[in-house]
């Protein structure tokens, strides 16, 4: 196992957590608007809660695969693979989301995020039971 395809893990964790909270301080500035991105239960607004709040659970999830991989002796080569699946799930969630509050018709792009995530989970599982 290469130690920096899964330092990236930790690394991309804390900064999703950092810009958690950074995306989270930017929608409050709007959010006592009523009428704030076509209001409280918009699709808009809900795509913009579901990018802030995909920022804290992908890092959750990066920070448990980097601690998971810490308990292993001789991982395979299959532990990169879902370090870097981990990784894009986590960077193009968001940006889906956002790309899908303002063009509803591309919703199939959210099968980048969630395929990464679903395969870069069944790897780390495969491991583990391994």
């Amino acid at each position: 196992m290469d130690f920096s395809v899964v330092q990236i893990n930790l690394i991309l964790a804390w900064l999703w957590i950092v810009l958690g909270f950074v995306s989270g301080f930017l929608l409050g500035l709007g959010f006592h608007g009523e009428s704030w991105l076509g209001g409280y239960t918009s699709f808009k607004r809900r795509l913009y809660r579901l990018a802030h709040i995909s920022f804290f659970g992908l890092a959750i999830m990066n920070l448990m695969f980097y601690f998971t991989v810490q308990g292993f002796n001789a991982p395979s080569r299959l532990i990169d693979i879902a370090s870097w699946g981990f990784v894009v799930g986590a960077i193009s969630m968001p940006i889906c989301c956002i790309i899908m509050a303002h063009y509803s018709k591309l919703r199939t792009i959210f099968a980048i995020p969630v395929i990464s995530l679903i395969l870069a989970g069944f790897l780390t599982l495969w491991e583990v039971a391994s």
